[in-house]
């Protein structure tokens, strides 16, 4: 893979994937309650490694709202996948979300700062992988 590549590989697509993921996985925030992650760890399954997935509510805002954030997740996640390791032989989903981060709260978002909460993200996410 390369090294700051998001192939679809590296993506949650399967319906059955975002059932087993929501609804076992483990929810975390960032400090600001911005952003939020959901990720789960699974033991049998013939991939290992990382998939991710972002996810904006559609009351987040218009389409192109919505958009432009789900294209700055993507590229904050990205530029700082490295971030995030899953040392033991399993496959790890992760799901970032737009916490209280809306259009009417933010109208014009910036990616510097959905970056520094993306990287708060991952170091808990991290944090409690390596810990579990």
């Amino acid at each position: 893979m390369k090294r700051f590549g998001l192939s679809s590989k590296e993506r949650i697509k399967s319906k059955k994937l975002f059932e087993i993921l929501f609804s076992t996985g483990t929810f975390i925030h960032t400090s600001a309650g911005k952003l939020k992650a959901v990720f789960c760890l699974i033991d049998d399954s013939p991939s290992k490694g990382i998939k991710a997935a972002f996810v904006i509510s559609k009351r987040c805002g218009n389409a192109v709202w919505r958009n432009r954030l789900r294209r700055l997740l993507k590229e904050s996640y990205r530029t700082n996948k490295d971030l995030i390791v899953c040392k033991k032989d399993k496959l790890l989903l992760v799901a970032f979300l737009s916490g209280n981060l809306n259009e009417k709260n933010v109208d014009n978002i910036r990616l510097e700062d959905v970056i520094t909460e993306m990287k708060e993200l991952m170091k808990k996410t991290n944090g409690k992988i390596n810990d579990a």
